[in-house]
């Protein structure tokens, strides 16, 4: 026979599937209580991370904790990791971010101060140009190249890309002639 659930289970059982991260909203969500999540970090049964982010510390860390941190800061629930990172997260160029790179929709504003290491971008996606990598919505492969070439990335960190995505399946044929064509038309504009 099982007991009642406790507001640290509600919440653990949340972050198990967010790299040990929640958000006060989540929690709300699950019937947690604002005053119920500022017990728990009095008691350090649960981490600050951010205004209106925690951490479960029952939850194993992983290397990409920082990831969906940076996801799940800005509140949005459409945020997916982006540009230079999400290039780097899926491992087909040398790319080396110094910033977390986030998108939003084009409509949302961040009042509070944006972490230094920390990248916002405004942008509507498609549903068709987001997945999920480890757990955390990344925009695709090829949308990540193409939002690099926009942003300025060097050329020649976008022709690995491209090179690198073609064994993988990452980038289908027809996306990859599209962005070499892009690719080419940015470095004659630059010459």
């Amino acid at each position: 026979m099982e007991g009642p659930v406790t507001d640290l289970e509600r919440l653990r059982e949340i972050a198990v599937d967010q790299h040990g991260l929640v958000t006060s909203a989540q929690a709300v969500d699950s019937g947690v209580s604002f005053a119920s999540l500022s017990m728990m970090v009095r008691r350090r049964r649960l981490e600050k991370v951010a205004r209106s982010l925690y951490r479960v510390p029952q939850v194993p860390a992983t290397p990409s904790d920082s990831f969906m941190e940076a996801v799940l800061w800005t509140g949005f629930p459409e945020t997916c990791l982006s540009h230079d990172s999400a290039l780097d997260a899926w491992e087909i160029s040398d790319i080396n971010p110094d910033k977390i790179h986030v998108t939003v929709a084009s409509r949302r504003r961040i009042a509070r101060q944006i972490p230094q290491g920390y990248g916002i971008h405004h942008q509507d996606l498609l549903p068709e140009q987001v997945t999920w990598w480890e757990g955390i919505p990344i925009v695709t492969a090829a949308t990540a190249i193409r939002q690099c070439l926009d942003s300025g990335v060097p050329t020649y960190l976008i022709r690995q890309a491209l090179e690198r995505s073609a064994p993988t399946g990452l980038v289908s044929t027809s996306d990859r002639l599209a962005l070499s064509h892009l690719m080419e038309a940015r470095y004659v504009r630059q010459s």
